[in-house]
């Protein structure tokens, strides 16, 4: 099967082999990668965002304790019903995926940066500002 000239990897490669193997691919496809982003946020930022998550499950429809609460603590605004939050949502997970990110993940920012391709973003400004970003660095 063949990747399409513009795909989205989020979340892969999770780690360096897997870069290098998804490089080894594409390049024998005459397709290398050529931009990769990097969305930079505060490891205590993540856990915030994340852990705050909640969701209507049958509709999909997410809120947030802080940046987006539903009217009503743990009901959907539209149908009432409640809300949930995952499992894995939570403060101690978080923490234990975030020490796995810097010991697997990480490097590959060093290895996309060596190569070119890499592209920072601060994600800790507003989300118009990182859309912004995001739109002139492909524009480019």
């Amino acid at each position: 099967k063949q990747l399409s000239t513009q795909s989205t990897g989020d979340g892969f490669p999770r780690n360096l082999t897997q870069a290098q193997k998804l490089d080894d691919y594409l390049e024998k496809q005459d397709e290398p990668l050529n931009n990769v982003v990097e969305f930079k946020v505060e490891d205590e930022v993540l856990v915030g965002r994340i852990s705050g998550r909640m969701i209507h499950q049958p509709s999909g429809r997410t809120y947030h304790e802080v940046f987006a609460p539903p009217k009503e603590p743990m009901r959907d605004d539209v149908t009432g019903e409640p809300l949930m939050k995952r499992p894995d949502d939570n403060p101690t997970v978080l923490t234990r995926r975030l020490n796995i990110y810097h010991e697997q993940t990480a490097p590959l920012i060093k290895y996309y940066s060596e190569k070119g391709i890499l592209r920072s973003i601060d994600a800790m400004q507003k989300p118009d500002k990182v859309f912004g970003d995001i739109y002139k660095y492909f524009k480019q």
